[in-house]
């Protein structure tokens, strides 16, 4: 697939890099060519130095048989004049723009369509963030959690206890355990090498586990390998931006929540739009704020500032001073591996959030559904089987006569309104959604021709 990016920053470089692995033909356009120069040498990718809404710009980049313009600068307007040019001019099929601005995005409906600015895909990283965070609020103990099928099924990882009632034995054990639960390991990472799960595989504390199960069952699998935390109530948030506004509206009606912001009219404006939250104003690296917060009873502690070293220290800090659960927004990916799992809970990469998101368009068959799991190593889909058992190399195959790729796991079946977790026997039935979990991202393409429909499979 041909593919112009627009935009070499944390989003497009990021892309780029998922992509580039994947045997794409890809461009990058930015107006920083030392930025561009860094990822040329690092990819194998071409690269085209100017502002990507000049039309010839994009036909430089090769926009007149480009499959799809991706526009990830930090410019909505930019972004979507890129969109309209490529349209108009090069009638590029697929148009992919990130748009952080609510009020572009509170109109989307009418703003952008064939008859308006031609967008086929808005992505907004501080709603994907958010909901991001929101999920991880409303799953203690999670170090995340993903949605597949409208929320009916989920993916969540959990690192494993000592004491934990699974911890020190088989899988197997699971069974026997909750007999009433269906539920399936995923995948398992020891010290950070990835373990496909076999049933004689045995849980060790620290492990970091992947499992996948309906929504209704998440909190049963949970106990099993760790201590079932208690529901969190009270939430303090610092930083009242585009996400920690978004969060806070989102949650103030579950929880208590207080939002720290360090500008006087942004506090005064959030003040007024948050009903149900708590504004102070002030500094959250400051001890005594964080006090005056109630720091101490605070169950979970959100940094959500745009600067990641104020967002660590704040952080840090909180923890010290008794908060139960920290969360920290971190933009350089850098610094993720860094803090993640001492005194930081859960980082959070807004660029890793985000991928996922443009990866489900990309991705060829019908594909639904792709998240970016543990910062870009492992990658869970849901793709929906299409055609009949000569046409497809799923459909009417049970999964044990699936030839899947190294690597490479089913985890649940969704038909309709059942969820059937993945057992040898199930045979894929055409418009099933199937939940697939790799841990060997070069196979993706493996994984995409499973799901394409051809004239006859023999």
């Amino acid at each position: 697939m041909k593919i112009i990016i627009l935009g070499a920053g944390q989003v497009g470089g990021t892309l780029a890099e998922n992509l580039a692995g994947e045997r794409n033909d890809i461009t990058v356009i930015d107006i920083d060519g030392e930025r561009l120069r860094e990822l040329g040498d690092r990819l194998d990718i071409g690269t085209v130095l100017g502002m990507g809404c000049y039309p010839w710009v994009l036909k430089e980049a090769g926009a007149e048989d480009a499959d799809m313009l991706i526009a990830v600068t930090n410019s909505d307007e930019v972004n979507m004049v890129a969109c309209q040019v490529a349209y108009t001019l090069f009638r590029t099929p697929t148009k992919i723009a990130r748009i952080r601005t609510a009020h572009y995005t509170s109109r989307a409906d009418k703003l952008f369509n064939e008859n308006a600015i031609p967008i086929d895909v808005i992505i907004s990283p501080e709603q994907v963030v958010t909901d991001y965070i929101k999920r991880l609020i409303e799953h203690p103990g999670a170090l995340q959690v993903v949605n597949f099928a409208t929320g009916r099924v989920q993916l969540v990882a959990v690192r494993a206890y000592y004491g934990g009632p699974l911890v020190g034995n088989e899988l197997r054990e699971l069974r026997k355990h909750m007999p009433n639960v269906d539920t399936r390991v995923a995948a398992i990472f020891r010290r950070n090498r990835p373990i496909i799960p076999e049933g004689n595989t045995v849980i060790e504390a620290d492990d970091e586990v992947f499992f996948i199960a309906a929504k209704n069952d998440i909190r049963a699998v949970m106990s099993e390998l760790r201590r079932l935390e208690h529901n969190y109530k009270r939430v303090l948030i610092a930083g009242g931006g585009n996400i920690g506004y978004r969060l806070a509206k989102s949650i103030q009606h579950r929880y208590n929540v207080k939002i720290i912001e360090r500008s006087p009219q942004r506090a005064e404006w959030l003040g007024e739009r948050l009903g149900h939250t708590v504004v102070l104003q002030g500094m959250a690296t400051d001890r005594d704020e964080l006090l005056k917060a109630n720091i101490e009873n605070t169950d979970v502690f959100c940094a959500l500032t745009n600067d990641d070293e104020a967002n660590i220290m704040a952080s840090l800090l909180a923890k010290r001073l008794g908060a139960r659960k920290v969360m920290t927004l971190i933009a350089n990916p850098a610094y993720v591996d860094l803090v993640q799992g001492h005194d930081i809970d859960i980082a959070i990469s807004p660029q890793q959030s985000t991928i996922g998101s443009l990866l489900t368009h990309v991705r060829r068959g019908d594909v639904v559904n792709v998240y970016s799991l543990r910062r870009g190593a492992a990658e869970a889909i849901e793709a929906i089987a299409h055609g009949d058992a000569k046409s497809s190399k799923v459909v009417g195959r049970a999964i044990e006569d699936i030839d899947l790729p190294e690597g490479t796991t089913i985890g649940a079946v969704v038909r309709g309104e059942k969820v059937l977790i993945a057992h040898d026997d199930i045979v894929i039935e055409p418009d099933d959604h199937v939940i697939l979990f790799l841990i060997d991202k070069r196979r993706i393409r493996d994984v995409e021709k499973l799901f394409q429909v051809g004239f006859t499979f023999f």
